[in-house]
């Protein structure tokens, strides 16, 4: 690592995308208060290519531990070799485990949130007011600051976008100038999915009116752009053929996006591509899009916001009654 003059700082990154594109939030922040800080951001295979998107971070410290699993050994050898490298770690997840790499490196200062029992782990153990830090954002910002809570403005997210790449993927994919994504997933489980015959009209009716459909999404997420695309010759399944920067380049050439809350919509918001952003059993409030430019699809229904993987009613109502007119009503005339 090259020598810094100002402040180093480690930050122990989320695990979820979208978390982590919220997260710049935070590394922004730093660098307005010390230019000179130099940030490298620890986190999961996955998201060092993201990282490389956020010009803030000088480094993404790749941890090769699986999701869920403890790897105490891989942690105390990884944080060995880090050993006199930062001044200060910041880590925004609340576990246990995930405060021990900066432990096992000695960095002086260990900011965090109490949870789990962090005791000598971390140095400075902050309370988490709900009531103030309200959204997941401020939370990863406050505690980059000095006290408590946030006073100054949150600035947004802004990945970088690399426009050869954006037109060798065009290109490969066969596709114009005007293009609507289409983003079903979310990782978190079926109460934050629209239902996919919604997404399937919508795509129906942009395609008739001339535009491309791009429908973006993991492995996973295959077989609904397959239910979504089958059929209709303006939109292109892309759900496992292009990597998460890949999506950053393609979202950014699009005129607009359809998302739930997922971390594809965070990606959107931050490549400045305008929004239609569909919640269910999640809330605006809490995981907002970090853009001005954006409309929210809510119901905030008696029943909502229950953050459950899957509806405990049954219903998924959250969902169901966002129909796929009122996100019509919001696209521009094609």
């Amino acid at each position: 690592m090259s020598e810094a003059s100002g402040e180093r700082v480690l930050v122990v990154g989320p695990s979820w995308v979208g978390d982590m594109v919220m997260a710049q939030s935070l590394f922004m922040t730093l660098k307005r208060r010390d230019p000179e800080c130099v940030i490298d951001v620890l986190g999961p295979a996955w998201s060092a290519p993201m990282l490389s998107r956020m010009p803030e971070v000088r480094n993404p410290i790749v941890l090769q531990v699986g999701h869920g699993e403890a790897g105490f050994k891989k942690r105390w050898q990884l944080g060995r070799s880090l050993r006199g490298q930062y001044d200060r770690a910041i880590v925004l997840p609340r576990s246990l485990k995930s405060a021990l790499v900066p432990f096992f490196a000695g960095v002086a200062k260990r900011v965090g949130f109490t949870g789990e029992q962090r005791y000598g782990l971390l140095t400075e153990r902050r309370r988490l007011d709900k009531s103030v830090l309200d959204q997941t954002v401020k939370r990863f910002v406050s505690l980059g600051l000095p006290v408590e809570g946030v006073s100054e403005p949150l600035p947004q997210p802004r990945l970088l976008v690399d426009s050869e790449r954006q037109h060798t993927l065009k290109a490969e994919h066969g596709l114009g100038e005007r293009l609507i994504a289409m983003m079903p997933g979310a990782e978190y489980g079926p109460a934050k999915q629209w239902p996919l015959d919604y997404f399937r009209r919508l795509a129906q009716h942009v395609s008739e009116r001339g535009a491309r459909v791009i429908v973006l999404g993991g492995p996973k997420d295959a077989p609904a752009g397959e239910t979504i695309s089958e059929g209709l010759p303006g939109v292109v399944n892309l759900c496992g053929r292009t990597s998460l920067t890949d999506a950053v380049d393609l979202l950014a050439a699009c005129d607009q996006a359809v998302s739930n809350d997922s971390g594809l919509m965070h990606v959107a918001a931050a490549v400045g591509t305008h929004l239609q952003a569909i919640y269910g059993s999640s809330s605006p409030h809490y995981t907002p899009p970090l853009t001005h430019s954006a409309d929210i699809h809510w119901r905030d229904l008696s029943c909502s916001p229950c953050f459950e993987r899957t509806c405990p009613l049954g219903h998924t109502n959250c969902l169901k009654e966002i129909e796929p007119g009122q996100v019509i009503a919001r696209l521009p005339a094609l």
